[in-house]
């Protein structure tokens, strides 16, 4: 019980994180995309790294069946997610982005399940449903254009991919090894691909701020939190913690008086709480039980 309320205070405060960072990350617009996430993925491994070592504790090495799941995870779930981040709002308002991110919790919810052979849970999908809804009205949900609908859905795979590639790893090598290689994997392949596409540049003070933050912060503690929740809880149970991520950047918003609390922003914010009540509610049934089919990087989407 005890490490089950731990394991969802670490799942929700690491999407709090990641929700209320969104204003951090804007302070990058004009900085290059891949170099960016380089440096930021540079330092959240060298910090997740040092924090091994404090722990007296060694760095796990991935197996031959976990290195494609650990390469797909950060094509889709960190380079590619973050990349179609970026572009999908120059196609459709954010409102639009964040209502179709919004479903990735009911993604989990059907898909793992099925990935570890078994039915999905139907708190979890009861849950992970009414936190879709709450995502939705949250964000007012807004129009698009051109390509933002098709980017818009790969940012959502994305996300859910964050979770699905990593579950069979996070089982094998513990949640902290799985952060710690993705950040070194992600910042090795951004920096090689960014000195062919966008290049490298010195960030400004305010940038180089930006880019230690969403490193330490967001990549680090937040990546590390993640996997110690989906560890314990399942990818189905802890998915609709993502549902935070959106209240979490409405009251940063708030905060900063960049816009005004309305009824039915608060009203999604408590359907939201409502579906992680919900969804959280029953047995982790990925964790008791080994799943009958490994989460494999089969397809290689272009997606954190």
């Amino acid at each position: 019980m005890r490490n089950g309320r731990t394991a969802i205070a670490a799942g929700a405060m690491s999407s709090v994180i990641v929700g209320a960072s969104v204003p951090v990350t804007g302070m990058l617009q004009a900085y290059p995309l891949l170099t960016g996430q380089a440096m930021r993925y540079a330092l959240g491994g060298v910090a997740l790294l040092g924090w091994i070592w404090l722990r007296g504790g060694r760095l796990a090495v991935p197996g031959r069946r976990d290195w494609p799941a650990l390469v797909a995870l950060v094509a889709t779930g960190m380079l590619g997610f973050n990349a179609c981040v970026l572009y999908a709002q120059r196609y459709a308002e954010p409102g639009f982005v964040a209502a179709v991110l919004g479903a990735s919790p009911l993604v989990l919810a059907l898909v793992a399940p099925l990935l570890a052979g078994r039915k999905p849970a139907v708190a979890a999908v009861a849950g992970a449903v009414a936190v879709v809804g709450g995502v939705v009205v949250l964000s007012g949900g807004g129009s698009w254009h051109g390509p933002g609908l098709l980017l818009a859905l790969l940012t959502m795979a994305g996300e859910a991919s964050f979770t699905l590639f990593a579950v069979g790893v996070v089982r094998r090598m513990g949640g902290l090894a799985v952060a710690t290689w993705c950040c070194l994997i992600a910042a090795v392949t951004g920096a090689a691909l960014g000195t062919v596409v966008g290049g490298w540049q010195v960030p400004t003070v305010r940038e180089g701020v930006a880019l230690a933050v969403l490193g330490v912060v967001l990549t680090a503690v937040a990546f590390g939190l993640w996997y110690f929740a989906v560890a314990q809880l399942g990818a189905d149970r802890a998915g609709v913690l993502i549902g935070l991520m959106p209240v979490a950047g409405l009251v940063a918003s708030v905060a900063l008086g960049a816009q005004a609390l309305t009824a039915v922003a608060l009203a999604g914010a408590v359907a939201v709480a409502a579906g992680c009540v919900i969804g959280l509610r029953g047995r982790a049934a990925d964790v008791d039980h080994p799943p009958l089919v490994e989460v494999k990087a089969q397809v290689a989407r272009s997606e954190r």
